[in-house]
């Protein structure tokens, strides 16, 4: 079930220096029901009084004596991983340590330097249906993967910004290179 479907579905929040986890009740739980104008406050530690961190929904906490994984979760945290989703299919691929942590973001990087290469040396969209079909049976892979917002035309006769998406693209490396930068401090 998603949190909005099931109100007892809450997100772990995390104090990584209290080594300590809380539920917390959601604002729709306490107002019987959601509001634009209405949005939670922060979520602050019981025991120290310090900002948690929103671990999601699949979040298990670490034993409080096992400092080293309580330290790659706040590690996961600085990098944008959590364990957000609906339960149904899980948080998808956590890294166990700052070492896989590395290869797996090494390995997004390897991929986004591919889509930023295919953009840089893409010249123009193809003419004739047959090129079309050619080029999207070739490059799937690509064209699939920009957002939407990039994409023109129609179906029949798409059209693609490649200097956008080549921005695209390299923001996303810059992006990936930042997180790594983070775990070699």
């Amino acid at each position: 079930m998603c949190r909005y479907a099931m109100t007892s579905y809450k997100s772990h929040y995390a104090c990584f220096e209290c080594r300590k986890t809380f539920k917390r009740r959601l604002l729709g739980d306490v107002l019987g029901g959601y509001s634009k104008d209405v949005q939670e406050a922060p979520a602050k530690c019981p025991e120290c009084g310090g900002l948690m961190a929103d671990m999601g929904l699949d979040f298990e906490s670490p034993k409080k004596k096992d400092i080293k994984a309580w330290n790659h979760m706040a590690i996961l945290y600085t990098v944008g991983i959590t364990f957000h989703s609906c339960g149904c299919s899980g948080p998808g691929f956590i890294p166990n340590d700052t070492e896989q942590l590395k290869d797996h973001f090494e390995s997004i990087k390897k991929t986004y330097l591919e889509h930023q290469y295919f953009w840089a040396r893409r010249k123009e969209d193809p003419a004739t249906q047959s090129q079309i079909a050619k080029d999207q049976h070739d490059n799937w892979s690509f064209l699939g993967r920009i957002p939407k917002e990039l994409r023109k035309g129609t179906k029949n006769k798409p059209q693609y910004d490649a200097t956008k998406a080549l921005v695209y693209w390299s923001k996303k490396v810059a992006e990936v290179e930042k997180k790594i930068e983070t775990l070699t401090m």
